[in-house]
């Protein structure tokens, strides 16, 4: 019994807890997504997830830790972070059985490459290690399909832009075309934005654009979103 109890303790205290996030931006109509390079076996040289193993003692939850990973390995501070699922098994990690909590971060374009880590279009990545392509190709879709009802495609745009950029930012994580009219009309129905007093931005020769901001606190979904996709 009690050699059954001790390996059980082993068994837990061999066991990898980690968390891996998903960073993502939008640039010139390009999902973008952010790689590190890994320094360390195993895997040493590859290009990975931004990550790194639970803090019990320091991290309140793996939330906690995953903004910790942001903070000190990139220098980012608490953008929109959302729990993406959980990834476990003896086959991920060479270095034993493993639990990784993932998230999935989005942050507007960076202004100038970030002190560590590169940039790369979501469609030409390289092979990643772990089963980090399958992390990825999770929060794709969970971001793909949140962006059909809700206000998250926001958080990949700037403090302020025009109705047709956002509007571009959705097209372009839809894959879809949406309809100008219908997408202006839906977005005043759900009073998301809030136009900046006095602030327009020139379009090419087309007028100066009305430039708006995300109300704070409203993270309101935008419902019926994908019934405006090519239509009237």
């Amino acid at each position: 019994m009690l050699a059954s109890v001790n390996a059980s303790k082993n068994s837990a205290a061999s066991l990898i807890c980690t968390v891996d996030v998903v960073l993502l931006t939008l640039r010139e109509r390009q999902l973008e997504l952010l790689l590190l390079q890994r320094e360390r076996e195993p895997f040493a040289g590859a290009w990975a997830l931004p990550g790194g193993y639970v803090h019990p003692q320091e991290d309140q939850d793996c939330e906690d830790a995953a903004r910790r990973v942001l903070q000190h390995k990139l220098g980012l501070a608490s953008p929109y972070l959302e729990q993406l699922a959980s990834f476990s098994g003896p086959a991920r990690d060479p270095r034993g059985w493993s639990v990784s909590v993932a998230y999935v971060a989005l942050v507007p374009p960076p202004s100038g490459p970030l002190p560590l880590g590169q940039w790369r279009a979501v469609d030409r990545l390289p092979q990643l290690p772990f089963d980090h392509g399958r992390i990825v190709a999770t929060a794709l879709e969970r971001v793909r399909n949140k962006s059909q009802y809700s206000s998250l495609p926001l958080h990949l745009c700037g403090e302020a832009f025009t109705l047709p950029e956002l509007q571009a930012v959705y097209e372009t994580l839809m894959g879809e075309p949406i309809n100008p009219v219908s997408f202006r009309r839906k977005m005043d129905e759900l009073g998301t934005l809030e136009p900046i007093p006095g602030a327009k931005r020139a379009d090419g020769p087309h007028r100066p654009a009305q430039l708006f901001r995300r109300k704070a606190g409203r993270e309101q979904g935008l419902g019926l979103l994908g019934r405006v996709i090519n239509s009237g």
